[in-house]
């Protein structure tokens, strides 16, 4: 255990990491910039290795430190909100993460309601594709996309989405598609996450063939559906995430709904114990009401 660096040491370096600069962090920490500067050397002498480079634009990890910080993060995460069980059930606070579509395109459309009905939680909503890492003491929930394998979690499905093809009205008119194989031929958009591609939708509608080429790739349903509303191609995307769009008629859907891919991609996910938490089992029933109405 001797050679354990301090929480001091460690709050420090990544206070210095995430100011860019050892006198910024000494002003936030209340600490002279000496001392700042002789824990983060006690730390590289304990880690065995230089952690920042030092220059006249500040400070900026090296490939060590850049390392070393993404491993003591998650443990920095869990002694800030060691002692959150305890806190928030008096505050009910309530922490939701979700990947960033179903957040903006989903969820933030329903929250009103929630805060209306349950204005006694506080509530703490956060947004990437990367999954939460529950063992790192956050969040209470997390809505996840893709395919239910996490294990020692609950999982909870949303919904069932209809997956069709989506594009402008002025676009849809200019294309006029008589078939399905007329699909080969127009400007596809590809969403690279999406858990239904072309191929598969094609194949469900009869047409063997792949699209040998896309004209625009993204990342997320939305950039996607943006794309798709500004006429710039056709997008592969869910009904329920295109409802604001298709409601107001900045996209239509091409083909009969028979040419429809049903995709089970969107969980409620969070660990057992979190259920227990009065803040956590009223939001995960409001989440069920909310996506019962989407069936």
């Amino acid at each position: 255990m001797a050679h354990l660096p301090t929480l001091s040491m460690l709050q420090t370096f990544e206070t210095v990491v995430r100011r860019l600069s050892f006198a910024l962090a000494a002003q936030e920490l209340h600490l002279s910039s000496s001392a700042v500067s002789h824990q983060i050397s006690k730390l590289e002498g304990i880690v065995g290795a230089p952690l920042l480079y030092r220059d006249r634009q500040g400070a900026r990890t090296t490939p060590v430190g850049e390392l070393y910080l993404q491993r003591i993060l998650p443990a920095l995460r869990i002694v800030e909100t060691a002692g959150k069980d305890l806190v928030t059930t008096d505050t009910k606070l309530l922490h939701i993460h979700a990947s960033p579509s179903i957040a903006s395109l989903w969820l933030m459309p329903r929250l009103p309601g929630f805060v209306q009905a349950h204005p006694e939680i506080s509530l703490h909503l956060s947004a990437s594709p990367t999954h939460s890492v529950f063992t790192a003491g956050e969040p209470d929930i997390d809505i996840r996309y893709g395919l239910s394998n996490w294990a020692h979690l609950e999982a909870e499905l949303l919904f069932s989405e209809p997956v069709r093809p989506l594009t402008s009205p002025a676009l849809a008119k200019d294309l006029a598609m008589q078939c399905v194989s007329d699909m080969l031929q127009a400007p596809l958009i590809h969403s690279s996450e999406s858990l239904v591609q072309w191929h598969d939708w094609l194949h469900a509608s009869g047409v063997e063939a792949k699209p040998n080429a896309f004209s625009l790739r993204f990342d997320r349903a939305q950039l996607s559906l943006d794309a798709a509303a500004q006429g710039l191609g056709i997008a592969l995307e869910s009904t329920i995430m295109a409802a604001p769009y298709l409601a107001d008629g900045r996209l239509v859907a091409l083909f009969p709904a028979h040419h429809v891919v049903a995709a089970q991609g969107h969980f409620a996910v969070y660990p057992t114990s979190h259920a227990l938490r009065p803040q956590v089992a009223t939001f995960i029933d409001w989440l069920r009401q909310q996506a019962s109405d989407c069936v």
